[in-house]
């Protein structure tokens, strides 16, 4: 009999995965020219307090921003430098931070990969976690939510499962891929310390079955190193990679409407996470640099790039050969959940995991029209919504009996959109919806 791969329950899509033009590039060190931009606001929560000001001179993983308040992380600087001006910045979720504008100049660090603690296993949960924070580490899977938050697990409650997302099931994004292919060692190790931390009775590391190499890659270190964790193959199906799916397509659990993941005993970490906790704890190095998959019709050469935080996107984009008369429009991030960007200088974040450069063939215009009842965002809603129904409340300014009606619940994945035959801006009323009701209290 057929081995059956585990899925999550309702909902969900299989759009084409554009993974293959970037899929077998190896990871580069990307260029940088002279300047960079470097927002406080690069996490979830409340951005950092900016500790420089104009005419400073700073060095590479200087901190630059302090964690204002206990959901928010520290921003280190990727170059050395001066710094020209600190100004507010329009981000690519459209909210504004202050941000380093540096002109490069001065010694950069050697880089290096040697070990500098070797004793990590001796140190306590509480030691492990006071250095995560202090490398100002956040969830690289596009949450950005800090991982020194994330991964802690509250008194009385029990991590049953540490759940390792591989999954990265977004269209045209490899940069987890390459981690796991590259890195190897490295991921096991920042499991190491995470299944340390939260004292996980299992861990499982959840890769989709699109990804055979990494996915046998994977259990063959775990096999040679004695570990005793499980790669679990997982059927393809978007969007498993959020943590809620990711969760009851591995364990089964759901988790329950506005609650968190340790609420039934999960921790969730993504794989490049994994990998910059072993840098913070073994390396003792921030987060100041992150892989970024530049993929797009209008690219020549997609590739898989390892690059400093604050590099402008056009430049990247440059790197790679693209074509800027053939861009219809640049996304940060997948297509699905990533934003289109207003000015090509916006600078990479620790949450860019893409940079795509689309045609007018790649995206999907149509007119839009009256909803045809067809039922289909029903059908494909993976938290059990009626996203029809949350966006004529939107529409009609009903944000309170939208929200009732589970608003807060809504993951903007963008099945719906991507399925409504009436091309109607599904998600983004449920931005704006969420918005204005958090406006109104």
């Amino acid at each position: 009999m057929k081995h059956r791969l585990k899925t999550f329950g309702r909902g969900g899509i299989h759009p084409d995965d554009k993974k293959a033009p970037a899929a077998d590039c190896p990871v580069r060190n990307s260029y940088f020219g002279q300047t960079a931009v470097i927002p406080m606001g690069q996490h979830l929560g409340a951005p950092a307090e900016c500790l420089v000001k104009p005419g400073d001179t700073v060095r590479e993983g200087e901190r630059i921003g302090e964690a204002a308040g206990p959901i928010s992380a520290h921003v280190h600087c990727p170059f050395p430098g001066v710094v020209e001006k600190v100004e507010p910045l329009i981000l690519p979720n459209g909210s504004s931070s202050r941000a380093v504008f540096l002109r490069i100049e001065g010694p950069f660090e050697p880089v290096s990969d040697r070990r500098v603690n070797d004793g990590w296993a001796r140190m306590s949960s509480e030691e492990l976690l006071a250095m995560i924070r202090e490398a100002g580490l956040v969830g690289l899977g596009g949450a950005t939510f800090p991982v020194h938050v994330k991964i802690a697990v509250p008194k009385g409650k029990k991590a049953d499962f540490l759940i390792i997302n591989g999954v990265e099931c977004e269209p045209y994004l490899c940069a987890d891929y390459r981690v796991m292919l590259e890195y190897t060692e490295e991921v096991l190790e920042g499991i190491d310390i995470v299944a340390k931390i939260t004292d996980a009775a299992k861990v499982i590391i959840a890769v989709e079955n699109n990804k055979p190499k990494a996915i046998e890659k994977m259990k063959e270190a775990v096999a040679r190193s004695g570990r005793p964790y499980i790669v679990e193959s997982l059927k393809v199906r978007y969007p498993q990679g959020d943590e809620k799916q990711l969760i009851q397509a591995v364990t089964g659990a759901e988790v329950p409407s506005g609650a968190l993941p340790i609420e039934v005993g999960c921790v969730v970490c993504n794989v490049g996470t994994a990998k910059s906790v072993y840098d913070a704890v073994v390396l003792r190095r921030p987060l100041t640099e992150r892989i970024v998959t530049v993929s797009g019709g209008a690219v020549a050469h997609p590739a898989n790039l390892k690059t400093r935080i604050g590099v402008p996107v056009k430049d990247l984009l440059s790197e790679c050969g693209t074509d800027f008369s053939k861009v219809k429009k640049i996304v940060i991030g997948g297509p699905m959940m990533g934003f289109a960007l207003a000015d090509w200088n916006t600078p990479v974040t620790k949450g860019t995991g893409g940079i795509l450069a689309l045609t007018a063939k790649e995206i999907r215009t149509k007119a839009e029209t009256a909803c045809l009842h067809c039922g289909r965002c029903v059908r494909v809603c993976p938290m059990g919504l009626a996203p029809v129904t949350l966006y004529k409340l939107i529409q009609a300014g009903e944000y309170a009996k939208a929200a009732e009606a589970g608003l807060s619940d809504c993951k903007e994945c963008g099945c719906c959109s991507y399925t409504c035959p009436a091309g109607l801006y599904l998600v983004q009323a449920f931005k704006k919806g969420k918005i204005l009701r958090r406006k109104m209290g």
